[in-house]
Parts: C-alpha cells; structure tokens; sequence
C-alpha cells in the first residue's frame, strides 16, 4: 500500500544574486512546520554555492556548483526544491509564497498571483530594477515547473501602507506624488513579523511606541505605534536611510548629479556604485560583512563601523520625533541579532538622550531577549524575525480562502 504523501508549502525568497527556499508542512489544523530550508548563493558567478539543511540541523548538500548548472533563478530554483523534497518523505507542495519586494500603491496585502497579477508586477521594475526582476523570475520558475501549484506574492512594501499620508510625501511637486512617486517603506515582511511576535513577548510593549531595527546587509528602521507603521527609514527606494552592506543609505540628491556632470558617470556607473560599492563595503574598503569588520582593528574597518553606528543612532532619534518620543527599542535582523558590540554602541550613544540603560551581560549572552536592565524607561529587547514564516502564513490564509471560494 503506497504511503500518503504529505502537503507542503514552500516560500521563495530571491534576491539579486541568491535564492532562499524553505518548505513547511501543513498540519491538519493549519500550523506549519518548518522541515527544511536551503539557499544557492553567487547565482551569476563562477561557482554558485548550494547550502540545504534539514529543520533539525542536519545537512542535505554543501557544495560549489557550477555555473553552467545555476545560469539563472530558474535554475536555482529547480536544483533547490529538489534538492530539499527529495530529502523528505513523500511529499507534494500545494502552494509557493514568494517575497515580492515592491507592490507600488496597487498591493497592500498579499495576493494570489494570477496573469493579471503578474504583468502588473512588471510595471514596478523600475522601482526596484537590482530586486523586483529576480522576484518575478522566482514566480516563473515556478510557473514552468509547477503549473498548477497556487502561488502567492507577499510585498516588502505592505506593512507600511497605512502610514500617514504626511510620512509617504517627498518634498518634489505634488503631481508627482500624485504619479505614485512617494515613500513606500520596505523590510515589511520582518516587521510585521516582529509586531505578530512582540504582543507575546511583552504586551504592554507592543501597545505603545516602539522603534523596530531591522539591521542587516539591508538595514532600516521602523516606527511603530501599538504595532502599526507609522514612518520609516527607507524610502521610495531600498536605497534610502541607514548605510547597509553596500547600498548608501540617504544621500543629498545633488551628489548624483555632480557625479554625473563633474565626472561623466552614467547610469550603469551610479547605479552600481549605489547599489553594489558603498555602504560598509565602500567605507571600508575591506568588506560588505559586519562580522568581519568587527575582528578587524584596522583604521578603515572601524570608520564604517563608527558611520554605521553613528547614523542609526541619528534615525532613532527621527523616528522618536515621529511617534512623539518612544518606548521600546527592538533590534532584529542579522546584524541586530548577532552583534552585541553594535547594539552597545547604539545604546550607549542614545542614552546620552534617552532614558535607556543596557545590560552589559544580558546583551552578551548567547541568545539576548530582554538586553535593558529594570532601571531603563525604554525597554530594549532582541527579537530574531521569521521573514520566511511570514510569507508561509499568509500564502496558507490565501491557500484556504481560494479553497473555500473554489469549492
């Protein structure tokens, strides 16, 4: 007698040169289960690596590929949910969420990707041209190999879409807001996650002002009130805000255009430098990995720290001034999580405004939760975020609604 086989969801997660797969099983009551994840980085490049391990820690592959094997997202794809299926026992998706990075103003929520769906994703390329490409190419590879499987899109953006109206704004002409042209907000997936997480972690926190550091090789800022957005760092673009790995983070617009006209840079150029060359990267000279810059006493590994740290300790303030002072503040993100050091230099510098004071040896354990002492008026907590969880209960919900409407 053939054994059942198990439903699946899997949730896609591509980024300008990787791909993160994480597949969940479904329990009869709904509950998702992670089983296991994978990733393929330095998709593009000479050898592509193919990193997949069970939920319990134990490996399924951990190796360089090719890259004639992994020409593009597609590929990776393919190699990716093979690879991870084929390490479970009978199993059978029966939906794929994807993170979507921009929904423009069109998408609040997430949504059941169909063709009208999908052509109007395109349209927001340009909003995202280093990001929003490889997203679609994750929906088409699912398209091609999967037909049938429900697909989901789930948008960085959406989180922040109920922001006030004066948050969103620009200082260009009206007619341009008007076009769409505004601050969107992204990282949304995360904080959405951490504003499900923090009612149970600490209630009293999650009704009051809360600032929410997602801090990572893509770094910003939320403010939240009783765990809805209300301002936050990045802007129109992902390139706003915070320095981050290699992106700049908030620069004066006039430096575009001096670098256009004073040295001839193009598009190409700006863009690539922008995206790919600036940042902790750039600053430093030496590496885009936060990790590394901190076991290095070099002169130059220590002004980008310094700028990092220096910079978002300036944007807590302004999201302060936007909830009109603040309550908590909650680190996240991979940076936010795992380097104690930088958390204290943040604390530090902003309790020289802020009634905050760190707890020395909380902040250094192993797993950080609660890093303020009882003396401190703002809690400071460590929360890891599951962006992927996020994206696997919402394309359930989705799933069971389509099912419900569709008989």
């Amino acid at each position: 007698m053939a054994k059942e086989t198990v439903p699946v969801v899997i949730v896609v997660n591509a980024g300008s040169s990787s791909l993160k797969l994480s597949v969940y099983f479904l329990e009869d009551d709904d509950a998702l289960r992670l089983a296991a994840h994978g990733a393929i980085e330095e998709i593009g490049a000479e050898s592509p690596h193919l990193q997949a391990d069970m939920a319990d820690g134990t490996n399924i592959a951990d190796k360089n590929l090719s890259a004639q094997q992994v020409g593009d997202h597609g590929d990776a794809y393919q190699i990716l949910r093979e690879c991870v299926t084929n390490a479970l026992d009978q199993v059978h998706p029966v939906a794929v969420g994807h993170r979507v990075l921009h929904g423009g103003r069109d998408f609040s929520a997430p949504v059941i990707i169909d063709e009208q769906v999908r052509r109007r994703l395109d349209d927001f390329i340009p909003l995202a041209p280093l990001h929003q490409p490889h997203n679609l190419t994750g929906i088409d590879a699912v398209s091609r190999y999967a037909p049938d499987v429900l697909q989901v899109a789930c948008f960085d953006t959406a989180f922040h879409h109920q922001r006030p109206e004066v948050s969103m704004m620009t200082g260009l002409p009206w007619s341009w807001f008007e076009k769409g042209l505004q601050r969107y907000g992204f990282h949304g997936l995360s904080y959405e996650y951490i504003a499900h997480r923090l009612p149970e972690l600490d209630p009293a926190l999650a009704k009051g002002h809360v600032i929410v550091a997602h801090l990572g090789n893509g770094a910003s800022l939320c403010a939240m009130s009783d765990c809805q957005s209300m301002e936050t760092t990045m802007s129109f673009t992902a390139l706003d805000g915070l320095p981050m790995g290699t992106r700049c983070g908030a620069l004066d617009p006039g430096t575009v255009l001096y670098l256009q006209q004073q040295h001839g840079l193009d598009h190409d150029a700006l863009q690539d430098m922008l995206y790919k060359e600036s940042g902790l990267k750039g600053i430093s000279g030496i590496s885009s990995n936060m990790q590394i810059l901190l076991e290095d006493d070099s002169p130059e590994a220590r002004r980008a720290i310094d700028f990092f740290v220096y910079r978002t300790a300036q944007e807590v303030g302004r999201m302060a001034v936007a909830l009109g002072g603040f309550d908590g503040l909650v680190f996240t993100g991979g940076i936010g999580e795992h380097a104690a050091p930088i958390r204290q230099m943040i604390v530090e510098k902003l309790a020289a405004i802020f009634p905050m004071v760190l707890d020395q040896k909380a902040n250094m354990c192993e797993a950080p939760d609660l890093i303020s002492t009882q003396e401190s008026a703002i809690t400071v907590r460590v929360v890891p975020t599951d962006e992927e969880g996020m994206l696997a209960r919402h394309t359930v919900s989705l799933l069971r609604r389509h099912t419900t409407q569709n008989g």
